[in-house]
């Protein structure tokens, strides 16, 4: 899709250019209708008023921007040292931008793509329910990474895990071992993320072992707290321990959240795994060095990272390319879970 222009917003409006250009201005000759009505033109079509776009003009940019949504995770940390090294290698300029949990990341990249003229961009968490119709707007190839949007049958270029089968395989691990009140520390409510495909697969594996799924053992994340931190994961296991709520064991979709979530129990004058046993998600390095170490689904980072990264590179080149790449994880037993 073609960039639209400040004469075609004008021309949209029925102003004249410079009329359009007061309202970007904030400008206080203007009247207010018609400033509303042309910023809400602007936001509908995406226009960026690019300042710069004389000497961008003169020169191709190579630069490759990172979106990262969740950036509280530290299971990115490993990833975007990789991304820029190998960006940075192949003589492309590395930008990082920092999407906030309540912002649209397509609309960051629509804008960032405008402003830095990109050749490409990497979508790292985040990003499973948008419209191809809305990620058609992005000029330049881009790869979806961590995140699955196979369930939106959305052809686009995805390297990640399945995190509904893989939480699906932690939980059926949980039940095994014979707990059946299984309490899970998640993201929002609205997530329609990470945090979703996980709680999908924490709801199919109770449904396949005949438990009944009980919302009351489910502790979302609220307060504005970071999701995938040790905090969020304190204050949620305080909130399952005040409920009254009988339960077994605690599955966090994080292991930064597992940790919180122990300290919490440790806190209560529990026992982890004889009071209660704890489950986290991800297999950072923290997790098995923690006490006890924590039992985890450990994602292979480096190889999703890397994979992703030529990803992208074959995608510029217009290589042809495999677009959905989904890597296996593995279920590594700590000492903070045990057999009923």
């Amino acid at each position: 899709m073609e960039q639209i222009t400040i004469k075609e917003i004008a021309k949209l409006c029925g102003v004249g250019v410079s009329t359009v250009s007061r309202a970007i201005n904030n400008h206080p000759d203007i009247n207010p209708a018609t400033k509303q009505m042309i910023m809400e033109t602007i936001k509908k079509y995406n226009y960026v008023p690019n300042n710069s776009a004389r000497n961008l003009k003169r020169s191709d940019s190579n630069t490759i921007a990172v979106l990262i949504k969740g950036i509280s995770n530290p299971f990115f940390a490993d990833m975007i040292q990789i991304f820029e090294r190998e960006i940075n290698r192949k003589k492309y300029t590395f930008v990082l931008q920092h999407v906030e949990e309540f912002e649209d990341e397509v609309d960051v990249a629509i804008q960032l793509e405008k402003e830095k003229r990109l050749k490409g961009i990497v979508f790292l968490g985040g990003l499973s329910n948008h419209t191809g119709e809305k990620l058609e707007q992005l000029t330049v190839p881009f790869v979806i990474s961590t995140v699955d949007t196979s369930e939106a049958a959305q052809p686009f270029a995805t390297v990640t895990v399945d995190d509904v089968r893989e939480s699906e395989k932690m939980v059926d691990y949980l039940i095994d071992c014979g707990h059946k009140r299984i309490a899970l520390l998640t993201a929002e409510q609205s997530d329609a993320s990470i945090g979703m495909f996980r709680l999908k697969g924490y709801q199919r594996a109770l449904q396949r072992h005949g438990i009944a799924y009980d919302d009351a053992l489910v502790a979302w994340t609220e307060n504005g707290l970071p999701t995938y931190s040790m905090e969020n994961g304190y204050v949620l296991t305080k909130k399952l321990l005040e409920s009254g709520n009988e339960f077994t064991c605690i599955y966090a979709i994080s292991d930064s959240m597992a940790i919180g979530a122990c300290k919490a129990l440790f806190d209560a004058g529990k026992r982890v795994p004889e009071d209660y046993s704890v489950a986290g998600y991800d297999g950072l390095p923290v997790s098995a060095f923690y006490e006890p170490s924590i039992t985890t689904i450990r994602q292979p980072r480096r190889e999703i990272a890397e994979a992703t990264i030529k990803l992208m590179f074959d995608l510029i080149k217009k290589k042809p390319v495999e677009r959905r790449q989904i890597f296996e994880a593995e279920l590594v037993v700590g000492k903070s879970t045990r057999e009923l």
